[in-house]
């Protein structure tokens, strides 16, 4: 399965700089900026469905959203940062935050009327079937 991302072409240079950091001095560069950021997936394929399993630590339900067009699968949301400037002090903000869009181009053997969609301890699952003409049919031996 191919997967549609967003490019940053800073992204290798950044982790270029935060490593070679870590080897001089021992410890991760400070950055005020807010990293971009995407939610890890695992795509499983099982015996009757596609499975897209996509982890979103501390989002609600209600700012993801999942999308099937044109046999590519779309998951997009945004996941707040919660800062009372009058009560904390922060020292170090190293998780990202703002707004996400991961896309997955889906085999044609789908069913896209029989998609599914579960949100649970931060894991969005989502579960493309496949069409009945992909299912491995059980053919019955004959004995003369």
């Amino acid at each position: 399965m191919n997967q549609v991302m967003k490019w940053n072409p800073f992204a290798q240079f950044e982790n270029m700089h935060r490593e070679l950091a870590t080897l001089i001095d021992g410890r991760a560069p400070i950055h005020n900026a807010v990293a971009e950021w995407a939610p890890v997936v695992d795509i499983i394929e099982e015996e009757r469905a596609y499975v897209i399993k996509a982890e979103l630590p501390e989002m609600k339900k209600e700012d993801v959203h999942v999308q099937l067009e044109g046999g590519v699968l779309t998951i997009t949301g945004e996941r707040k940062i919660e800062k009372d400037e009058k009560t904390r002090k922060y020292h170090r903000v190293e998780r990202a935050y703002g707004v996400f869009a991961r896309s997955f181009e889906l085999p044609e053997n789908i069913d896209a009327n029989k998609v599914s969609a579960s949100y649970k301890e931060g894991v969005l699952t989502v579960a493309v079937a496949k069409s009945e003409q992909a299912l491995p049919k059980q053919i019955e031996v004959k004995v003369n």
